[in-house]
């Protein structure tokens, strides 16, 4: 009985003691986005110091960066480890491409390189740059004649059937800007192609005769070529569903190409100047107005031939230890709930954008907090800072550390906010699972546009469309693919910009960033502000701020979107209405419920402990995404849990 009346009389004076000698959560969030904490020079030097070499997953200069980012981390005094996962990546051995035109023409033999530019600063190091080449693609040599199949998609394909056009035993060239390069590689292979040939064509990435590229104009140069990866799945391919730990089990070479994940047909990426070269070696019918290129480019017709291009390409898998970046701010009251945020490393070549941008950001992050650390500010819940390595080979150094954590993450994980590229350019982009569609609205209502200070971020977001256009998170575009697809944690992806033209190229170098992307580095300040922001509310607001009834209206328009969709197909959605009519009544229950908590507030409800009857309340909103998973996943994608 003692102890017990203790422990009230203890727990009323530690009230007490915060209430009349801590500021209020609200006073840090608004230091937080205040000037006085922000440092533009710091996170441009942050990015200086990340992007020096090409530093690709599984390089020596990508384990450098790691260290870079530990020791950053470090110095705000976060806890901060390393850890490793021994994954599957594959490297350019020797590749070639060859195009035949027939006599007395000769050969052209393509150089498949990159060219530096005069005063490039990068010049003494490009020589690390790692040969143009698709991660993952299909050893082999083949040879057939061209066809031209615009942006490779599958309607692309319908087009050429309907005008006669035989793809089967063809090398396709197909250009970059509408679908993901390893769709456009199995779309290839359902045609029947042999091979595949993707370029950067100047319509779509400029440095067209009159405009100029990069370093006088922000397009890419006609020797740039987009690399990437073609694999399409998450995580190591070797161990899809469980970590690759030392010594963990592992797929062979067949059986990763079983699971079809991986390209069967050879591919390659190649530059707007060789691409030009291929077509113009193509002869048949002339192509559609919207297949063709720039005005000054030769005119594109589809083929087949007479151009025969001799692809060959040869590449290496490796085992290769990979870094993930792990720092902790413990929470002070509820230390076993985490909001995590989250941005890869790893980058193809020099990596300015795309994804050190975010790394840059990330790290003023950190430098933020530990100023709001040194004021006293301690966050309720547990804060993690996670920077990812492997992402552009497949989402793998997230992915593994996921499923790593698999039964930690699905109980503890409040949210996951992801930043890839920062900043690449103009206007706010901002994606999210439907739950947190007011918050991010919230946060940016508090920040000041980098690029019109007379305006909010949120002002200028709604300024075109009325509304902010908030997209969702489909797919796998980046490390929040693990989160949402494979345990269905609430998450967030934010960027300034959509798309840039030397994306995935040698040029993506600090030089672009300073010239274009965001010379002031003010962009980057904007992207942190509202990163921080957003985590900062979810780890010390008392009740979470997840609103189910965006949610339930979200879903309400996907399910009307269906069915005028499939109106003349005789079936009824009545069922998943009324499923969704049931989670609009529990998402207005429960914010009921949380009204009644705070409105029945007292001095009394101390004794009352109804800080359980909060926690319980959190803790079905936090569950609340994951009762969307299913644990057989979906067909064909059972890593994929997410319905």
């Amino acid at each position: 009985m003692f102890k017990t009346a203790a422990s009230i009389l203890v727990s009323i004076a530690i009230s007490f003691s915060l209430l009349f000698s801590s500021p209020p959560k609200s006073y840090y969030h608004s230091l937080y986005i205040s000037k006085s904490l922000s440092e533009n020079a710091s996170v441009s030097h942050h990015l200086y110091m990340l992007t020096r070499r090409p530093h690709v997953a599984g390089t020596e200069a990508n384990a450098e960066d790691a260290e870079y980012v530990l020791s950053t981390f470090a110095s705000c005094n976060i806890k901060s480890h390393k850890t490793s996962y021994d994954v599957s990546l594959t490297y350019p051995v020797s590749r070639s491409l060859t195009l035949t035109n027939p006599p007395p023409e000769q050969p052209i033999i393509f150089d498949l390189h990159q060219q530096i530019y005069d005063g490039d600063p990068y010049a003494d190091v490009a020589n690390e740059v790692l040969p143009t080449f698709h991660a993952y693609a299909k050893s082999g040599t083949v040879s057939g004649p061209v066809v031209y199949v615009n942006y490779g998609r599958v309607e692309d394909y319908t087009t050429l059937k309907k005008i006669g056009v035989n793809v089967s035993g063809t090398v396709v060239l197909a250009r970059y800007g509408q679908i993901y390069r390893g769709d456009m590689v199995q779309n290839a292979f359902e045609a029947g192609a042999i091979g595949t040939v993707i370029y950067t064509d100047r319509k779509d990435y400029g440095g067209g005769a009159s405009g100029g590229w990069f370093p006088d104009a922000k397009w890419m140069p006609p020797s740039g070529v987009q690399v990437g990866s073609v694999y399409d799945g998450a995580g190591d391919p070797t161990t899809p569903g469980w970590a690759s730990i030392q010594g963990c089990e592992r797929l062979s070479v067949e059986e990763v190409e079983k699971e079809g994940f991986v390209p069967l047909i050879p591919s390659l990426p190649i530059s707007a100047s060789d691409g030009e070269t291929v077509m113009r070696s193509v002869g048949g019918q002339v192509a559609n107005e919207d297949w063709q290129g720039s005005k000054d480019g030769p005119t594109y017709r589809v083929g087949p031939g007479p151009g025969v291009l001799n692809l060959s390409y040869t590449g290496k898998q490796t085992i290769a230890t990979i870094h993930n970046v792990i720092g902790v701010i413990e929470g002070a009251e509820e230390p076993d709930r985490f909001v995590l945020l989250g941005n890869h490393r790893d980058a193809w070549t020099f990596g300015a954008v795309d994804p050190n941008s975010g790394t840059a950001t990330l790290l003023e992050v950190a430098q933020r907090f530990e100023k709001l650390q040194k004021r006293g500010w301690k966050p309720r819940r547990t804060i993690v800072l996670c920077n990812w390595d492997a992402e552009e080979y497949g989402l793998i150094g997230s992915t593994e550390w996921v499923e790593d954590n698999r039964e930690m993450l699905a109980s503890r994980a409040v949210a996951y906010l992801n930043v890839d590229s920062a900043v690449s350019g103009a206007e706010f982009h901002g994606s999210a699972t439907p739950q947190l569609d007011e918050l991010l609205i919230q946060a940016t209502k508090q920040v000041q546009d980098p690029d019109n200070s007379s305006r909010t971020i949120y002002e200028s977001w709604v300024s075109s469309s009325g509304s902010p256009v908030i997209e969702r998170l489909g797919g796998g575009g980046s490390d929040y693919a693990a989160f949402v697809q494979h345990i269905g944690v609430a998450s967030a992806d934010l960027s300034y910009g959509r798309g840039y033209p030397v994306y995935h190229s040698m040029y993506d170098d600090f030089v672009w960033m300073k010239k274009f992307g965001d010379p002031m580095f003010q962009r980057h300040i904007a992207v942190a502000s509202v990163w921080g922001l957003v985590a900062l509310q979810l780890a010390d607001e008392e009740f979470l701020p997840f609103n189910y009834l965006s949610y339930a209206y979200e879903l309400q328009k996907s399910a009307k979107d269906l069915e005028d969709e499939i109106s003349d197909q005789g079936i009824r959605l009545d069922p998943l209405f009324k499923s969704i009519d049931d989670l609009t009544k529990a998402a207005t229950k429960i914010y009921n419920e949380r009204k009644a908590i705070e409105e029945s507030r007292g001095w009394g409800s101390i004794l009352k402990k109804d800080h359980l009857r909060v926690r319980e309340l959190n803790d079905r909103l936090m569950m609340a995404e994951r009762a969307f998973t299913d644990q057989d996943g979906l067909s064909g994608r059972p890593w994929n849990k997410h319905l």
